[in-house]
This record gives structure tokens, C-alpha cells and sequence, in this order.
């Protein structure tokens, strides 16, 4: 076998660093981008976050950008950011309080810092410490106190805990069960349930006894709850001997309890969304703009910078290396909003109808026309619509949302599975709830009005928006 060398000449693509940073950039939502530029300003000394006082800028004031928990005030380069309303300077209060200053003050000007909500074990603790219980069945409370869910349930048996515990402390059923019982008499009331039946009629035997319908709301919720939730209505009422009357007044009482007494103490947080851009309608036209409160601002640090300017040399290498990927992450920073901006407004401009009229008006929108509109590719778009809010006059919406299959119409036209939503969501609003519609009839309304939609697709969809079937919507 002869051995040859041959030259050959081919293409093939090469994701360089920046251009790879750039496309993770993309994908990244406003919170991940603060995570990942927090650890790039870590590692890197010659890029800063540009902290000055920013400066009012032109055009309307900045109410409607919704903030995160303590968000970083930031604007993206070239453009003015917005100022904080309401920040004041505690020092120079400080300075300048005296006896007449306090007076004129009110209460109401200070920052009220939110309480501690009390975890549900320390809550139970603080009142079984006020009971005259003994030592010992304060212990046993204790202990079932610890056993409880998130929502306040008992989930493990009586019999399997006995079981748990050592032989020597000589712990017995009975004794348990009378820890339960001092357990149940705890606020809020249906805690240390078993069961939801049991978590039901701990809070109605909680309530006052002349409390009407109270007798035949405790024999619902023990016997036939799982015919009150199949709104069996006319078993019910022969079940409970009452007529409609009654029967509403006992699934009014029903509906009223909480199945999750411990959830009022969940230490869930709440987390907030901070909108990429704003949309207004200025001069007739929805027009969409970056939220300055969204856009960190960067820079270089000048006194590294002047120092690898003056020392040239091969020390210096590192720092130049830093200097460089400083310059491309702001680039690509600036990069990202600029192509959140594009897609946001091609796509505002493809759904005007939305913002003028709602969901009903809503067009049929693919990612494949944004992309083909600005030259982008089709998995661009998807990055850039992925995780990134828009905040409008109806509210706040990722801009994934305006995106979404067509429906064929009668005159052979096309609407959005959005706008079908909306309308199916319309009906099932001003319908009789005595005589709610089934999805057949919803189908025949939709194909009145032009739409021509499958029963099984109008199910799909009233699942998507979390509305019962025809029997759960029933009233009596």
C-alpha cells in the first residue's frame, strides 16, 4: 500500500469563545444573566458594574417597570437609566432630625419591614407551652407535632410511630392517641388530620353549634364527600333527606373550610418577574422598549486598565487576556438586548390586535415568521423568547405566549389556538350553571361563529385552562 499526502479544502463552522458566550447569553433569563455576570465580575478584575447615580431620563416616568427584591439599578449603554423613586438618604436624615422633624413625621414615611411568618411547628409549640398538660404528653405532642406534612397532615400511623419509638420509654397506643387528640385541639383547626375527611370535620366540629347546616356539613364531609365532589347533587339530597335550599347552604359551608390548615405557614417566597422590555402605545402605535431596570450596566476598570496600558510586557499577558473578554462579554451584553428588543417588537407588530382587543384577537404566529423577518435563525428566536417577559398594558407575558398553532376557520382563513382559548373560556363564563355546556356544545357554538374545532380538541384546551369537565360545573 502506497502512502501519499493530499491537500484538501473543506468548510465547516466553528463556534468561536465570544460567539459561544453570546449565544449562552441569549438563553439565559434576567435573574440566570445577574447570577452568571455576578460570577464573571468574580474572576475578573478588569470588568465592573457601573454603579453611579443614574440620571432621569427623557419620556415617561418609570412606574411601570415591575422590580425584583431589591434589583440592581441598571441601563444598558448609550441609554440613560432610570432613576429610583422613593430612596432616601439615611445619613443626611440622620443629620438632620431634631425634636421638631420627628414630630412632623409620620409613621407611614419609614420602611415597614415584612414580619417573620412563624413556622407551623412553632406555632403548635407556643401554644402547647400554655396548655397544663404533663411532661410527659407535652413529649408525646411534641413528637406528632414533628411527624406533620407542609399541610399540617399526619401522614405516618399511630401504630407505625408507637413502633418507632425505643421499647424502654414504654410508650402505648392509648397514650398516643390522647397526644392526637390534644394535638387536634390546636389552632388552626383540622391540624394533625389523617385524612381530608378527618381534616374537614375537625374544622366543622370547631365551629359554634347553632352554625346551620353544621350537623349535615359533618355527615357530608365523614360519609359522602366523594359524592359531593362528583356534584352528585340529586344522590346527595336523598342521602341527607333536604331539599336545594339546604343542600346549598351545606356545600357553601363545605367549600369554605381550608384542606390545607398548615399552608398559612409555609415559608414559601415569593418571586417576582422583572419584565425585559415595555410596551406602550405612543402616537397610535404599540411601540416596545428596553426596562432599564432589567439592563445591568458594565465597564471597564479604568485602574487596571491604565496599568496594562502603561506595563507592556509578558506579565501583563493575563490582565490583556481579561481585558479582551471584559470587551466581549459587554458586547454581547449589549448584543443580547438589542436582539430581545428586534424579536419583541416584530412580534408586537404581528400582534397589535392583541393589545388593542385581547386574547380574542390574537393571530396565529410561528417562530419560523419572526425569524424569517429579521434574518434570524429559527433557534435564535426560540433563546431569545424563552424565559424573557414583556410588560404591557394587559399585564405581563413571556414571549413565548404569543406564539401558538392556527384553527382552520370556515371562510378558510386561520385564528389562534390563543383566541380559541379565549372564547372557550367566554362561554363557560355566561354559561347557566344549572345547564353547563358540554364539549360537544362548545364545538357546535365555535363552528357557529366560524371556528371549526373538534370536540376533543375544545377538551384539550379546557384542560390547558384548568376548567372542569360538564359534570364538576354543575350547580344545584
Amino acid at each position: 500500500m502506497k502512502h501519499s499526502l493530499q491537500l484538501r479544502l473543506s468548510q465547516h463552522l466553528t463556534l468561536t469563545p465570544q460567539l459561544q458566550q453570546s449565544i449562552r447569553l441569549l438563553q439565559l433569563s434576567t435573574l440566570e444573566l445577574n447570577q452568571e455576570l455576578d460570577r464573571i465580575l468574580q474572576e475578573n478584575p478588569l470588568l465592573e458594574r457601573d454603579d453611579g447615580p443614574p440620571e432621569q431620563p427623557p419620556g415617561p416616568p418609570a412606574e411601570v417597570a415591575i422590580r425584583a427584591a431589591d434589583p440592581a439599578p441598571a441601563a444598558a449603554a448609550g441609554e440613560p437609566p432610570a432613576t429610583e423613586a422613593g430612596s432616601v438618604d439615611l445619613d443626611g436624615a440622620d443629620d438632620a432630625s431634631s425634636a421638631g422633624y420627628r414630630d412632623e413625621a409620620e409613621d407611614g414615611e419609614y420602611p415597614q419591614l415584612p414580619a417573620d411568618v412563624p413556622t407551623l411547628r412553632a406555632h403548635l409549640l407556643a401554644q402547647l407551652s400554655l396548655t397544663n398538660l404533663p411532661e410527659r404528653d407535652r413529649r408525646l405532642v411534641s413528637l406528632l407535632i414533628d411527624s406533620l406534612d407542609d399541610d399540617g397532615y399526619l401522614t405516618q400511623s399511630l401504630e407505625e410511630l408507637c413502633t418507632m419509638l425505643p421499647a424502654e420509654l414504654g410508650v402505648e397506643l392509648d397514650e398516643l392517641q390522647i397526644a392526637l387528640k390534644h394535638l387536634q385541639n390546636l389552632e388552626p383547626a383540622g391540624i394533625g388530620a389523617r385524612s381530608l375527611h378527618e381534616c374537614l370535620a375537625l374544622q366543622l366540629a370547631a365551629l359554634p353549634a347553632d352554625t346551620p347546616q353544621r350537623a349535615e356539613a359533618l355527615e357530608t364531609v365523614r360519609n359522602h364527600l366523594e359524592v359531593l365532589a362528583a356534584r352528585d347533587f340529586a344522590r346527595l339530597k336523598k342521602l341527607l333527606r333536604c331539599d336545594d335550599t339546604a343542600l346549598r347552604a351545606v356545600q357553601k359551608l363545605v367549600t369554605s373550610l381550608n384542606p390545607r390548615p398548615g399552608r398559612d405557614f409555609s415559608s414559601e417566597e415569593t418571586r417576582y418577574v422583572v419584565p425585559d422590555v415595555i410596551v406602550k402605545k405612543l402616537k397610535g402605535v404599540w411601540v416596545a422598549s428596553l426596562n432599564p431596570e432589567a439592563m445591568p450596566r458594565l465597564r471597564i476598570n479604568r485602574l487596571y486598565a491604565d496599568i496594562l496600558q502603561r506595563n507592556r510586557n509578558a506579565c501583563s499577558q493575563q490582565l490583556a487576556s481579561q481585558l479582551q473578554e471584559a470587551k466581549w462579554l459587554i458586547k454581547n451584553v449589549q448584543q443580547r438586548f438589542d436582539t430581545i428588543l428586534r424579536v419583541t417588537q416584530s412580534i408586537v407588530d404581528r400582534q397589535r390586535h392583541f393589545f388593542e382587543h385581547g386574547e380574542v384577537a390574537m393571530r396565529p404566529l410561528v417562530l419560523r415568521e419572526i425569524a424569517g423577518a429579521l434574518g434570524l435563525h429559527e433557534s435564535t428566536v426560540s433563546r431569545v423568547t424563552t424565559q424573557k417577559f414583556m410588560h404591557t398594558p394587559r399585564g405581563v407575558f413571556e414571549l413565548k405566549y404569543f406564539f401558538g398553532s392556527h384553527i382552520t376557520t370556515e371562510t378558510g382563513g386561520a385564528a389562534s389556538s390563543t383566541a380559541i382559548r379565549a372564547l372557550i373560556r367566554q362561554l363557560v363564563t355566561a354559561e347557566n350553571a344549572h345547564k353547563p355546556l358540554s364539549d360537544g356544545q362548545i364545538s357546535e357554538i365555535l363552528a357557529q361563529q366560524g371556528f371549526m374545532v373538534a370536540r376533543r380538541t375544545v377538551a384539550k384546551y379546557r384542560e390547558s385552562l384548568q376548567i372542569l369537565p360538564v359534570n364538576l360545573r354543575k350547580a344545584i
